[in-house]
């Protein structure tokens, strides 16, 4: 067992039916959100798969979590509840050691899978590796678990591809997808689907894009739609903007999508439904208004943001890659992935979220409006970019 892990001893403590969670993805968005959450509870327990060549990146890498989530080294108590475990999700039994596996198989009582590599230009067999691979590693791991009752298995609205409107429900239509994500994703819900149909007790979360926290803003990574605003705010582009029509933008705070799994885990009765955690057709982001909030909120902040020239997506592409020439490596990496955005900005995707929303209010839990959230989402964003330069 590495220096990280707590003992057998130690993890069998506590009330026979305390919740022992296993969790994937500690270290990512969802999962670094998770973590304080479960820990609320004092009694419950939680083994973190993490990915690390050594135990002493382990150690690393669990204390870059611990040091974000605000669980300092006097904070004995709550990391005394905390197991690393060593593995990779793409590998059989995730890789964990011989010890490791009897640790969760003895222990584990609620599974929550939000790991993934959220990268929409991956090859499509490490784009499966990474998705369904790890979908079927939960199924055979869980399978070997005798005190388990419920699995959290995170998906994506991306998994409706290029439909219009993606529905609370498993999909069986045909449809095309944007990128090899998607499809990975899609093919891996299809083989959780005929297990949760032979009975294995799981609920399917699917996320929109997922922001930062709705009160702090706070995220462990800024990933797509920081990126995103970056290019709606022009400053990446000389203040060339594609028309972006009738586009909007579906997202999602952090907190909202680990408060929901965190509760789902309790209820083994959601087992077999599928929650949209999004803000749903009514409430997503009319790309034209986030444009102005995002310039707005830049200048704001003190960042320089050219005046805008909007122009047709063709011509816009065209310029964009000539201009390209003449830019530095690091800018020509960041305008290399536009064509990924101009996929989703070209089309007006709606994905249904009403069962979910019902569900969630009944539990305390409201979707909030994106404007409410989107100062202090991307404020946090700019304060930390801010900090980083002065710091370079």
């Amino acid at each position: 067992m590495s220096a990280a892990s707590v003992s057998a001893a130690t993890v069998q403590a506590s009330r026979a039916d305390a919740p022992v969670y296993f969790l994937t993805g500690a270290t990512g968005a969802i999962g670094s959100a998770l973590v304080p959450l479960l820990l609320e509870d004092p009694a419950a327990r939680v083994q973190l798969l993490l990915r690390a060549d050594a135990d002493s990146q382990l150690a690393e890498r669990l204390e870059t979590l611990y040091a974000f989530c605000g669980i300092p080294p006097e904070d004995s108590a709550r990391r005394a509840r905390v197991q690393a475990l060593r593995g990779d999700v793409t590998l059989p039994e995730f890789g964990l050691d011989a010890h490791a596996l009897v640790q969760v198989r003895e222990h584990c009582t609620r599974m929550i899978h939000a790991a993934g590599i959220v990268r929409m230009n991956l090859p499509l067999e490490e784009a499966r590796r990474a998705a369904v691979g790890a979908a079927a590693h939960l199924i055979e791991l869980a399978g070997a678990c005798p005190n388990l009752r419920k699995i959290e298995f995170v998906s994506t609205v991306g998994v409706g591809g290029r439909l219009t409107r993606v529905p609370e429900t498993w999909i069986d239509r045909p449809r095309g997808f944007h990128n090899t994500y998607e499809q990975a994703k899609a093919e891996a819900e299809d083989l959780i689907r005929a297990e949760v149909e032979r009975g294995l007790p799981l609920t399917v979360h699917r996320p929109s894009m997922v922001v930062g926290d709705s009160q702090s803003g706070r995220i462990i990574h800024f990933q797509v739609f920081y990126h995103l605003c970056e290019f709606l705010s022009g400053r990446r582009t000389f203040g060339l903007s594609p028309a972006l029509g009738r586009a909007r933008l579906d997202i999602i705070p952090v907190d909202l999508v680990a408060r929901a799994l965190a509760w789902s885990s309790g209820h083994p009765d959601l087992a077999g439904q599928i929650l949209h955690l999004c803000s749903g057709p009514d409430q997503s982001t009319p790309l034209t208004d986030l444009q102005e909030q995002v310039r707005r909120l830049f200048i704001a902040h003190g960042r320089k943001v050219p005046p805008r020239i909007t122009l047709p997506p063709r011509l816009f592409t065209g310029v964009l890659n000539l201009a390209s020439r003449f830019m530095d490596e690091k800018t020509r990496r960041a305008v290399g992935t536009l064509p990924i955005f101009l996929e989703y900005l070209a089309s007006d995707q709606r994905f249904e979220n009403t069962a979910t929303r019902q569900l969630l209010a009944r539990a305390g839990m409201v979707v909030p409006v994106w404007q409410d959230a989107l100062d202090t989402v991307l404020g946090a964003y700019l304060r930390a970019v801010s900090t980083t330069s002065k710091s370079a």
